[in-house]
């Protein structure tokens, strides 16, 4: 049985990866990082937390394996359909009388909601004038969006959640199934730019029309959520859409009096 893990071991630990790999999770949320490192720590049989720290100081391998259980990638196609609903019938129309559009979709994990939005776009025969990119701290959850293949187990889920969303094809008409996974489009992942982008640390790099960021800053602290929100401004067009996760919210943030909430969805407006 391994030793419990006090918050000062997880410090040195996040140092160590801030000092060594690049990647700061020291303002993430205390108490859900230290719950994934606790289970990872348990998982993998290690002799003692020294030994454990020393694995993911200097094995690249292993470090590779760190980052992937310690960033959440719980994502599914279409998930929360009336969000996905409100941008098909409140927002995309409204984008689609501008010449381009620009989205980011950050913290994009495996790439599920990337995908539903251009089958979104491609609906409204905005597609071909839009450019959305998808960034992830996270460079082997990138590879699989990248690829744009799924556990066909998974896909029932996600059609009942497009036609949750309005979708109005047939949803097998988006992939092409083989053995047990479905591979989208190529079209789709033609429209998109996949990157790696660290929301701790890296900076704005486009100015968007349309940001999504759903699910990710519930494991930030408030701090961190307001520099967040300060770089997504910095990154969004005026009159430029945001859009959180069902938990998410910009209301405490001081900067929310320049954007306006739509509907019962979280998507503010930015005035």
């Amino acid at each position: 049985m391994s030793e419990a893990i006090d918050n000062e071991q997880v410090d040195a630990l996040l140092s160590d990866v801030l000092e060594v790999h690049g990647y700061d999770f020291l303002e993430y949320s205390h108490a859900s990082i230290k719950r994934r490192i606790t289970r990872l720590y348990t998982l993998d049989n290690f002799v003692s937390f020294a030994e454990f720290r020393y694995a993911v100081k200097n094995d690249k391998q292993y470090f590779k394996r760190f980052l992937e259980e310690i960033t959440v990638n719980v994502t599914e196609m279409f998930r929360d359909p009336g969000f996905y609903q409100s941008l098909r019938n409140d927002v995309l129309p409204v984008l689609g009388t501008y010449p381009f559009i620009r989205v980011w979709v950050a913290g994009c994990s495996t790439g599920e909601e990337a995908y539903s939005l251009a089958i979104l776009l491609r609906e409204l025969n905005l597609l071909q004038k839009s450019l959305i990119y998808a960034t992830d701290i996270n460079p082997s959850v990138l590879e699989k969006a990248k690829k744009g293949i799924f556990p066909l187990n998974y896909l029932k889920g996600y059609s009942e959640n497009y036609v949750n969303s309005g979708g109005v094809k047939d949803f097998s008409s988006y992939y092409t199934a083989n053995y047990s996974l479905a591979k989208f489009d190529e079209s789709l992942s033609s429209k998109m730019i996949f990157s790696t982008h660290n929301l701790v640390s890296d900076h704005s790099f486009n100015e968007f029309q349309l940001i999504l960021c759903r699910n990710v800053l519930i494991y930030f602290d408030k701090e961190l959520q307001h520099k967040v929100f300060q770089l997504f401004d910095n990154s969004l067009e005026k009159l430029g859409y945001l859009a959180l996760g069902s938990k998410e919210s910009l209301d405490f943030w001081p900067g929310a009096k320049q954007f306006k909430r739509i509907k019962l969805e979280k998507i503010w407006r930015k005035l």
